[in-house]
């Protein structure tokens, strides 16, 4: 058995959650308002990137960007209070809404084109992470007080068996649409259409994202300077990877629990409360931010408080374009 239980991920949380509001009074405002502009700014180049794809998937409409940038925010507000990733399936829904004569399958796969680019830099970053020692030994997984890392490395046969399963079930899923669903596949295409184009997809797309990255790295720094620890490019690659690590597998809510284990083990502080209160508060801010962004957002562009309500009507609009969608056509 695992040397921690589900129990201690969230021990974890509670005990730097505590360390964080003790400690509230030394948090440098200025750094940290700072931090959350930058978020914003990382949000919004992604919003640009995405609108970039989509003008490629429907060359000659318009697509408005406040709209979209809007349906961004909002999908990332609810990302972070509910799990699955409900963020990003209204992010589809209400920018579907927004572009005539568009169809689900090919929003969601222009969507799913800046996977590219983050699997990418995301992997380059875990790497860097790796090659300077800034994170854990193997050997020293199975000991640390949160779940989802002492469960995996303490059961690497398991980890793999899972791994081969779910991209199993994804090769099969992509095998039957290919040759059942012809114009599924045809529109899905669609959305991907600027993979088509290098050039076009690396100064458009990828340039953006790359931008957007570097808003992150800047949001991170600021919050190290901002919590007393002191920015450097290897606490900010050690944060982004520890965050990439948590979140893979979660068993709790945004990775909570498993990333504090990691920073107050890798990440040198001026003590261990100050790393416990960062890792929180990063994280409480984070989410804080998005939700009021998002909300924001709602209120402001689609002129509605109800946000659920603005998701059901985009879902009965995806449940009518089904019905009324000919037999196999997806």
């Amino acid at each position: 058995m695992p040397t921690a239980d589900l129990a201690s991920s969230f021990e974890a949380f509670f005990d730097a959650t505590t360390s964080f509001f003790e400690h509230l009074s030394d948090v440098r405002w200025t750094p940290f308002a700072i931090a959350l502009g930058f978020l914003l700014a990382m949000q919004l180049c992604r919003a640009w990137a995405w609108r970039n794809v989509l003008r490629a998937a429907y060359p000659g409409v318009r697509i408005p960007f406040t709209g979209l940038a809007a349906a961004y925010l909002a999908g990332a507000g609810i990302n972070a209070i509910f799990p699955a990733r409900a963020g990003d399936v209204t992010k589809v829904f209400l920018v579907k809404r927004q572009i005539p004569g568009s169809s689900y399958p090919a929003v969601t796969s222009s969507f799913l084109v800046q996977t590219v680019f983050d699997t990418t830099v995301g992997l380059l970053v875990l790497f860097y992470a790796i090659s300077q020692g800034l994170l854990p030994k193997p050997p020293d997984l199975p000991s640390l007080p949160a779940f989802e890392i002492s469960f995996w490395a303490e059961h690497p046969r398991t980890l793999l068996i899972v791994t081969g399963l779910l991209l199993l079930a994804v090769a099969i899923g992509v095998y039957y649409l290919g040759h059942h669903v012809r114009r599924f596949w045809a529109r899905v295409r669609q959305g991907v259409v600027i993979l088509t184009k290098p050039r076009r997809y690396l100064r458009e797309v990828a340039a953006w994202q790359g931008v957007g990255w570097l808003c992150r790295f800047a949001a991170f720094w600021f919050f190290l300077e901002a919590f007393g620890i002191g920015g450097s490019v290897g606490s900010v690659m050690l944060v982004m990877s520890v965050q990439a690590i948590a979140t893979i597998v979660p068993f709790t809510p945004g990775g909570a629990g498993a990333q504090q284990a990691l920073l107050v083990a890798t990440l040198n502080g001026p003590s261990r409360s100050a790393v416990l209160s960062f890792s929180v508060g990063t994280q409480i801010a984070m989410a804080a931010w998005s939700v009021v962004l998002g909300f924001a957002a709602i209120l402001l562009v689609f002129r509605t408080a109800d946000w659920r309500g603005l998701i059901k009507q985009a879902q009965d609009e995806a449940e009518e374009e089904k019905k009324a969608a000919p037999a196999g056509a997806g």
